[in-house]
């Protein structure tokens, strides 16, 4: 007796799910629960961070907003509700605006300059072998752990103007590089860039050996020279990171301080390498006009919390999260 095969039934075919362009796959939906762990974990350090930093900030908008100088400290006066004449006064002062001015243009240079050569360096470490990376490095922590005091001492030793040890190996004689506004500004601009760079450093050759080698090798094996890899795959795929050193070196050199007080002798001849920090200090205990010096921090304040809004937007968009 013979049997016969049945034809295998066939399944019918699945349609294939489109993705549209232009669309990102939402991320899965969060219970109440898992929303708010973040908040209930940070919590401990928010009780102890909050009063630290709200307090004082309370105090610094409230000493704005009063008529808070040498006779009120003292006693002689009573201390009066002035509202916003402060902050007026300031913007009517063309010292307030020439110093912002110094400000923006000294951060935007240094900024400039940390990322070119934090990236230079970066490179170079993954070119170099291990011994001179290992020597780069420690040399690099060295001067990022260096407290901003002993450094800025240091740059005034070896460019002081009789026994500094630049003006002998240039043949300079005595010559002062205070004593021209921006020479003094590069002076000081050289000793942040050396402080900060190795931050840059650090965080972009960790994101240049993150990057995949097969990535690297496709490049090479389509003809790419090593400037055009570096320029048209590392950086697009360092960008974030990029994004935020930019931002970071931005907030840390926009209320530069202590190099600028201790290398220019508190701003300058005339104050003429004076920026927002400096400004604010001399307002408020070189003048006694301690509520001026208040309002200059708010303002401060309010610029680099700009700018910090913008550094957590960078932060959650490299997440992938939704804004």
């Amino acid at each position: 007796m013979s049997t016969v095969n049945a034809p295998p039934v066939l399944a019918a075919p699945q349609p294939v799910p489109v993705r549209r362009r232009g669309l990102r796959p939402r991320p899965p939906r969060r219970g109440p629960r898992s929303r708010w762990m973040p908040a209930w974990l940070l919590l401990p350090t928010a009780a102890v961070l909050l009063p630290l930093f709200g307090y004082p900030l309370y105090q610094l908008g409230l000493l704005s907003v009063l008529d808070y100088r040498q006779p009120q400290v003292s006693g002689g006066q009573p201390t009066r509700f002035v509202g916003a004449d402060n902050y007026a006064a300031l913007l009517r002062d063309p010292q307030f605006w020439s110093v912002l001015a110094h400000t923006v243009g000294f951060a935007a240079v240094c900024v400039v300059a940390t990322l070119a050569v934090g990236a230079a360096l970066a490179v170079l470490l993954t070119r170099v072998g291990r011994v001179a990376r290992l020597a780069l490095s420690f040399a690099a922590l060295g001067a990022w752990a260096a407290p901003a005091i002993t450094g800025s001492t240091v740059w005034m030793f070896l460019f002081d103007t009789n026994l500094g040890l630049v003006n002998e190996l240039l043949g300079l004689g005595a010559h002062n590089w205070i004593y021209d506004k921006y020479s003094a500004f590069a002076l000081v601009g050289a000793a942040v860039v050396w402080h900060s760079f190795p931050f840059v450093m650090i965080t972009l050759y960790a994101g240049i050996k993150a990057i995949p080698e097969e990535v690297l090798e496709a490049a090479a094996l389509d003809g790419a020279s090593a400037v055009t890899t570096f320029r048209r795959v590392t950086v697009p795929m360092l960008r974030p990171l990029i994004l935020i050193v930019v931002i970071q070196s931005i907030i840390w050199d926009f209320k530069i301080f202590t190099q600028i007080y201790v290398m220019t002798g508190g701003g300058g001849i005339a104050g003429q390498n004076l920026v927002l920090n400096v400004y604010a200090y001399q307002k408020a205990f070189a003048s006694s006009e301690y509520s001026l010096g208040a309002a200059i921090g708010v303002i401060m304040l309010v610029i680099l919390l700009a700018v910090t809004l913008l550094y957590l937007r960078v932060l959650r968009r490299g997440r992938g999260e939704e804004l």
